[in-house]
């Protein structure tokens, strides 16, 4: 069985599976109608495997913002195998696609799935990163109400002290979901409203603090330093903390995004991203850019802009929305 078609009955055999495939089968339909429109233009122009084939096939995948060097690391692996299997017909080299794109992604690692470091019976702390405009707010309170939705006890922080709106946009979604949000005036010390959101998390015995941050500052210096300072606090505070460090990153400014992931993973130790607005790009390949280049996982990804839309990212269900049209033709 191709593995395509193993990956087609994995998210047909339970109602859960087939949610969670609708979900990135309707999210990534912007990157999915260029891919596959791309890909099956392609092996319809071709009759055979040849060099010509995997430079238009380069560029295809290029386009779909997967970037360079992991293009080119997946052009050499599909050469090894198109040679190992023998493969000299163009319409089998899909199923080997979806099987090195699965495989970039997991890289040595056998999970599926990165989970989300969560504590149990003691305090998580997650600080969120991110240039303004990335939809950094909007994610912190879609992954609130959804922790509040299994039972967590759940408290926001309002570290986003220099941006206009930053404040009020925080509570705004604190009263819409009904969880409390700790907070000091505009232009307040960040790392003092992280000190007090952390002593209102113990003493009210919260499971889990979401700590918003500052998008930008009078140059990235200044940006990193802040940031440097916010997980002073956190570290000293409560060992081994903030449990998870993670980056939002806006998909639909493609190779910006990982160029913006690089300043940040430099800065501080960025345990997981998250991808918003997935739904909005053709581009969704820069997920695995990310991965390949950075070693990063992303961890989240929004597919829509419903509070529900913010998903756990499954590797395997991506690959699924990038090639379910052409599963529909088998």
């Amino acid at each position: 069985m191709s593995f395509l078609k193993k990956l087609k009955d994995k998210f047909q055999s339970s109602k859960s599976n087939e949610e969670v495939a609708d979900n990135y089968k309707e999210g990534l339909s912007k990157t999915r109608k260029s891919f596959s429109e791309k890909i099956n233009d392609l092996v319809a122009r071709y009759r055979k495997v040849d060099e010509d084939f995997f430079e238009d096939l380069e560029e295809v995948l290029i386009s779909a913002d997967v970037g360079v060097s992991t293009v080119l690391d997946l052009i050499d692996e599909l050469k090894m195998e198109v040679k190992r299997q023998n493969i000299s017909d163009t319409s089998e080299v899909k199923t080997v696609i979806s099987e090195k794109l699965v495989e970039i992604y997991n890289g040595d690692d056998d999970e599926t799935n990165k989970e989300l470091n969560i504590k149990e019976n003691e305090l998580t702390i997650m600080l969120f990163v991110g240039v303004n405009g990335v939809g950094k707010t909007t994610t912190i309170g879609k992954l609130a109400h959804q922790l509040k939705s299994e039972g967590k006890k759940v408290l926001l922080t309002a570290g986003d002290t220099f941006r206009a709106g930053a404040i009020e946009q925080l509570s705004e979604w604190g009263k819409r979901i009904d969880v409390d949000v700790i907070k000091h005036s505009e232009g307040s010390d960040p790392a003092a409203v992280i000190f007090d959101g952390i002593q209102a998390a113990k003493s009210r015995k919260a499971d889990v603090l979401l700590c918003d941050t500052a998008g930008r500052l009078q140059n990235k210096v200044n940006l990193m330093n802040e940031l440097q300072k916010v997980k002073r606090v956190i570290e000293r505070e409560v060992p081994n903390a903030p449990h998870e460090v993670l980056l939002v990153l806006d998909a639909t400014t493609g190779q910006n995004a990982l160029s913006q992931a690089k300043t940040f993973a430099q800065a501080t130790d960025v345990t997981g991203i998250v991808l918003t607005k997935l739904d909005g790009t053709a581009k969704g390949g820069i997920v695995l850019a990310i991965r390949n280049e950075l070693g990063i996982p992303v961890k989240l990804v929004g597919l829509g802009e419903k509070v529900t839309d913010l998903q756990k990212f499954d590797p395997q269900a991506f690959v699924y929305g990038l090639f379910a049209d052409m599963l529909e033709e088998e």
